[in-house]
């Protein structure tokens, strides 16, 4: 629970800020000179795609981005689009490998988050610590807009529009980069954001707010078809697993609904094994959609998920669109 401590830092300027702050200029100035001296090689690439949209936060932790892409990719297929998701697979093993995902992949080849994307939204997903180089292998398979997930410190890569995320009840902690706060890089990054949303709490002026819309539970890790609702779990003990950025999200979640939650909390990206999620009684166990593609092999008839998806305010989705057809216009005139 490291996180969760540095996090309780992280929301004050107090001893561990001040004894931090050095590195943190440090670290501010790394970024800041990474950014100058990758961004201006963007003009140089060429990639034969109408549009780059770029899905990303500056904390560490979640705040939405996956859910985000997934709805940016539906959204835009919806719109008469062919877009296409990049990753860097983030938490695989084969981290220097660039492949396509396919819905059935192993986890420690591709990653997580990337299996996920492919199978919520069925556009191709590539993944690749080389965004550039999966963007024009999208664009080579006929994708004309390309979404980088968590790709906002990804700097070599053209972008056309940028979607800053921001954990609504977090925000931005104390304001200070890391390892003083929880910034990846400096608070000047909020102005070169496009759009800002707000994945729960209340959005400030200027910023679009969303909020995550949950389903039946599944029991898709052994019989896909048998749903349940949420409430079905009520009154009764049930185990929660969560290896995701925030895990104490998906407990309040689930406590919210009326489950007696018993919490197992792991790292973001856990690779689980089966004593991770089993327990030596009758009682069910939930956990989410992107942990649940890590455990298929291991679960049994008592394991579910309980997918999410994001949905933000009506006016970002025509405001996002007309952003997007503006700058394919003055690709043409380019």
């Amino acid at each position: 629970m490291v996180e969760a401590w540095l996090w309780r830092q992280w929301r004050r300027r107090g001893p561990f800020a001040a004894a931090m702050f050095p590195l943190s200029l440090l670290y501010a100035g790394l970024a800041s000179w990474n950014r100058s001296r990758l961004e201006p090689a963007q003009r140089r690439l060429v990639l034969p795609l109408k549009a780059v949209i770029v899905v990303g936060n500056l904390t560490v932790g979640g705040s939405g981005k996956t859910p985000m892409t997934a709805w940016l990719a539906l959204r835009l297929q919806a719109a008469g689009y062919r877009p296409g998701i990049v990753s860097r697979g983030y938490g695989r093993r084969q981290a220097h490998g660039s492949c396509l995902v396919e819905p059935g992949d192993d986890p420690d080849r591709v990653g997580d988050e990337p299996i996920l994307l492919a199978r919520q939204t069925g556009v191709p997903v590539w993944v690749d610590r080389n965004r550039v180089r999966a963007a024009q292998a999208l664009a080579e398979r006929g994708v004309d807009v390309v979404i980088s997930d968590d790709g906002l410190q990804h700097h070599r890569l053209p972008r056309d529009i940028s979607i800053l995320m921001i954990d609504g009840h977090r925000r931005f902690g104390n304001g200070l980069c890391l390892p003083a706060g929880p910034l990846r890089e400096p608070w000047s990054a909020v102005e070169r954001a496009d759009f800002v949303v707000c994945a729960g709490g209340v959005p400030k002026p200027g910023e679009y707010g969303m909020t995550l819309q949950a389903a039946e539970a599944v029991q898709g890790l052994t019989r896909p078809e048998a749903r349940r609702p949420l409430p079905a779990f009520r009154g009764r003990p049930a185990h929660a697993v969560a290896g995701i950025a925030d895990p104490e999200r998906f407990f309040s979640a689930l406590e919210t609904a009326g489950v007696e939650v018993i919490r197992h909390a792991f790292p973001d990206h856990h690779r689980f094994r089966a004593r991770d999620i089993r327990f030596d009684d009758p009682y069910p166990v939930l956990m989410t959609e992107k942990d649940a593609v890590k455990c298929g092999t291991i679960a049994d008839e008592r394991h579910w998920y309980w997918p999410v998806s994001a949905r933000p305010d009506a006016a970002f989705e025509p405001a996002l669109l007309q952003r997007l057809e503006t700058c394919i216009r003055l690709h043409h005139l380019g």
